[in-house]
């Protein structure tokens, strides 16, 4: 367990709240963070090479005016954070609106001249879950383009009403895009899904919005209810995860309120960024094909087993624990339902030790849950 400067680029925690609304929030977010941000912003390839000059087109005006018009009448206070975080952190609101809806938007950006990127940006995440009487443990591989290496640290978000939560955050985004937990004993990791163009709608709730939404639900059920609550433009993978209740759910969904759900239970269910069980056309990604035929073969007895197939890297070209040269496993978050921790690993899991272990026990200590 460690936290670092911000001059080392490494992970670390900042808490932050209650706050008097959202917008403080995102303005103490973005100011703590403000290099960090800025960084990502400047270095960030597919805001550079895709999501700028499209917004920058006449054929983008309707859609993006469309897609932040819906997302701010939907969940204004979220839009409130974002406004915070653009004047906190110096960085245009533009941009934090571009880096946040960046999967609701790529699906509408010309593909001519940017393949390579494109086709890397939904290549992201790992995940293998298990609900036994031996174990019960959710592991899950953080994946994303390499030029988000760094660029990342996590909120501790205190709400007026003592609730809060805990999520790992992308420099500029809302918590949380990746994984988080919360005070009430609610876990969530997630995966991109890629949709088949002809399923994609314009100007739908943003990805983001939605688990930020779900990072204030009371468990499994609520949490379901506000993913089918939202109108979706793309896809997302969402694995749930109740400690009171020994449950692990993952639900796929999909545009036109499309939800599948998946119970989670004694054979271990191994998800990357293909859809599993939502039947829907999905665009084939050889990267997730190839993860989960590996993770296939691969023992699943112990919680080393575990941490060994996340970090396998067998396949050179499609390996499940990713070191560029266009995508990079940025950490690996373990939940041990048993032992009721959370655990963030930094390198290889298969060899490293975790930097930060959070307990998910004693929810009831707003201070102090970093063991």
């Amino acid at each position: 367990m460690r936290s670092f400067d911000m001059e080392s680029e490494k992970l670390e925690m900042f808490e932050v709240g209650p706050c008097k609304d959202s917008y403080e929030m995102g303005f103490l977010i973005g100011q703590r963070f403000s290099q960090r941000i800025k960084n990502r912003v400047a270095g960030d390839t597919i805001l550079q090479n895709q999501l700028r000059p499209f917004a920058q087109t006449p054929q983008s005006e309707s859609l993006l005016k469309h897609l932040f018009d819906n997302n701010q009448s939907k969940f204004p206070m979220y839009w409130d954070e974002l406004l915070g975080t653009s004047v906190g952190s110096g960085v245009p609101l533009l941009d934090i609106l571009l880096i946040n809806f960046k999967k609701e938007i790529l699906a509408f950006v010309p593909k001519e001249g940017v393949k390579s990127l494109q086709d890397d940006s939904s290549n992201e995440c790992s995940d293998v879950l298990l609900v036994a009487e031996s174990m019960a443990i959710a592991a899950h591989n953080e994946d994303a383009n390499v030029s988000l290496v760094g660029h990342t640290y996590i909120i501790k978000g205190i709400l007026p009403d003592g609730m809060f939560f805990v999520g790992y955050t992308y420099a500029g985004e809302l918590p949380s895009s990746a994984f988080a937990f919360n005070s009430n004993g609610l876990v969530f990791t997630l995966n991109a899904v890629p949709p088949a163009e002809d399923e994609i709608v314009g100007g739908g709730i943003g990805r983001n919005f939605i688990s930020r939404h779900i990072l204030e639900a009371q468990g499994i059920d609520d949490a379901i209810n506000r993913i089918r609550s939202s109108e979706v433009s793309v896809g997302h993978s969402y694995n749930l995860i109740e400690l009171n209740t020994h449950r692990i759910v993952n639900v796929e969904t999909a545009s036109k309120k499309r939800i599948s759900i998946h119970e989670v239970g004694e054979t271990p269910f191994f998800h990357a960024n293909m859809y599993r069980h939502l039947h829907i056309s999905q665009a084939q990604d050889e990267s997730s094909i190839s993860r989960l035929k590996r993770a296939n073969v691969m023992t699943k007895t112990t919680r080393e087993d575990f941490l060994s197939i996340l970090g396998d890297a067998d396949n050179e070209k499609y390996p499940i624990y990713m070191t560029g040269p266009l995508l990079h496993t940025l950490c690996t978050a373990v939940i041990d339902l048993d032992e009721q921790t959370l655990s963030i690993i930094e390198g290889n899991p298969k060899k490293e030790e975790a930097s930060f272990v959070f307990s998910l026990s004693s929810m009831n200590l707003i201070n102090d849950n970093l063991v």
